[in-house]
């Protein structure tokens, strides 16, 4: 930890704290930061901080990620997605492939990818092969997908979007008359692209204190820092604690190309339900690569899948704060990363996981 960081560590623990404080960090990489440099065990114990609903990779709906398996499986395709989504499970009969990964071991063409820079040089290389890009992710991955979408596309290039706005998780959270945070620490990537005062809503229409915080510990103490301050002084207001790359208004020409790929629709999210206007959808301009109306078929009724968390799990719950990844039922039994039954468990900005691999045992909170 930095001197700075150490300087502020002791400027928190000087606050006259004597209620606990819940602090609610949105994002799942606040949530790894906060974990590896072990803040929870520095922090005075009045503050408790609680993981949000920020992992992509947790909230996407399983009725898309069944779809993207259907069509791996039964069209001449190759369907590429980022890494984490290869593993996460649906929760399907056990004689059916129940992840990417699953479909890609019963002889799909299933690929992990890193940027959409390697979707289009696919698809470039292939020509007479569809590549099915399936894009789950919240504003700062579809900023990319928006970018890549403003060069001519391959008339082969195909886009499954199963993108999420952050800020409509966090209303949802705050519609609650008994939210379970006091506080809340927003993701500053998002904020990097949408501007810090995206979050000025917290404060004012839900009078609660509210910091945007970088991924460093000093960067996260300073956020600690504030909204403790606020809430000792009944002021709740906005501080940007990560001025270096958060603006006001965010990045004018990311938001440009959102808004011109892009509309925001009413999206489900797993296991929470319809958050409206929550979702990225391709505008109609892309309707020529749009899977979703490329393959329609997948989605009629006889063939849809709307499925449910599996029997036990509390994935749901962990994404909007309610319980501790500990809490859950099946946290460390029949839920571990080398066989993850829920969406928390797999992607390494979910709660779960990221608190398995900090030792973290249902015996010890």
């Amino acid at each position: 930890m930095s001197a700075d960081a150490r300087a502020l560590l002791e400027q928190l623990r000087a606050l006259p704290l004597q209620q606990p404080l819940r602090i609610l960090n949105v994002c799942g990489g606040h949530e790894r930061s906060i974990t590896q440099a072990g803040l929870r065990s520095v922090l005075p114990a009045t503050i408790e901080l609680i993981p949000g609903p920020g992992c992509p990779v947790c909230i996407c709906p399983e009725e898309d990620l069944y779809l993207a398996i259907q069509i791996a499986l039964h069209e001449p395709v190759t369907l590429m997605a980022f890494g984490d989504m290869l593993r996460v499970p649906v929760n399907v009969g056990k004689q059916q492939p129940a992840s990417l990964s699953a479909a890609q071991a019963h002889g799909a063409d299933v690929r992990p990818v890193a940027s959409p820079a390697e979707v289009l040089a696919q698809a470039r290389a292939q020509p007479d092969k569809t590549v099915v890009f399936f894009v789950a992710g919240f504003e700062t991955t579809c900023a990319p997908v928006a970018a890549m979408l403003q060069a001519p596309l391959p008339a082969n290039l195909k886009l499954l979007i199963s993108g999420r706005l952050t800020w409509p998780a966090v209303a949802l959270l705050l519609a609650d008359p008994n939210p379970g945070f006091d506080a809340l620490i927003a993701p500053g990537h998002v904020a990097t692209v949408m501007g810090a005062e995206q979050w000025r809503f917290v404060v004012t229409q839900h009078h609660l204190p509210a910091a945007v915080a970088g991924f460093s510990a000093q960067s996260l103490l300073a956020g600690f820092y504030a909204v403790a301050k606020q809430w000792l002084a009944g002021a709740p207001t906005l501080v940007n604690c990560y001025p270096e790359v958060v603006s006001a208004h965010g990045n004018r020409n990311a938001q440009a190309m959102l808004e011109h790929c892009f509309q925001v629709v009413d999206a489900p999210w797993r296991g929470i339900g319809v958050i409206p206007a929550s979702g990225y959808d391709l505008q109609p301009r892309f309707d020529a690569h749009n899977a979703r109306l490329h393959y329609a078929d997948y989605q009629a009724q006889s063939r849809r899948h709307i499925g449910t968390m599996p029997p036990g799990c509390d994935c749901a719950k962990v994404v909007l704060g309610k319980i501790r990844p500990t809490d859950c039922r099946l946290y460390g039994g029949l839920c571990r990363p080398e066989h993850p039954v829920g969406p928390c468990m797999v992607s390494d900005e979910g709660a779960c996981r990221i608190w398995w691999a900090d030792a973290a045992r249902r015996d010890a909170h």
